[in-house]
């Protein structure tokens, strides 16, 4: 009888091994889903302050990068009209102002989805600790503690 409750004690631990790193290796995914999520609303930051910075400038020059290291500075020669690739390598023409609304909007929709995968992650951190405690638990109880 004691032989059977141990291994069910062993095949329970093992198994609690194996959730907890299934539960990590989702909480690594979405702690690099939400990195990539806070790096986008960032660049879009930076392409509104971009925006708004060739429309207060009367010929404005920017820095054109060619590749290899090398950049040249470039007129811009219509800084009212903007290209937006709006997904799946669809681009589409829109003036300054309608560019600035669309990554406004889309900071918005990232915050949100910043949100979800960060209580996403909470939750799985939470459910990481609580097996991770069952275990040491289980452990200490195989060694008679």
């Amino acid at each position: 009888m004691v032989k059977s409750v141990e291994e069910s004690d062993v095949r329970e631990l093992q198994a609690l091994q194996m959730y907890l790193n299934e539960y990590t290796q989702q909480g690594e995914v979405l702690a690099r889903q939400l990195e990539l999520l806070m790096r986008q609303r960032m660049e879009a930051s930076a392409a509104i302050e971009a925006l708004k910075e060739l429309k207060s400038v009367e010929e404005p020059i920017v820095l054109f990068p060619l590749g290899g290291g090398t950049t040249v500075r470039a007129h811009i020669l219509d800084p009212e009209r903007v290209l937006v690739n709006i997904g799946a390598d669809v681009i589409v023409q829109r003036t300054n102002g309608q560019a600035t609304e669309y990554l406004e909007d889309r900071i918005r929709e990232l915050e949100a989805l910043e949100k979800k995968v960060g209580e996403s992650l909470q939750n799985i951190r939470a459910q990481v600790n609580e097996i991770a405690r069952r275990i040491e638990t289980g452990y200490e109880k195989a060694r008679g503690g």
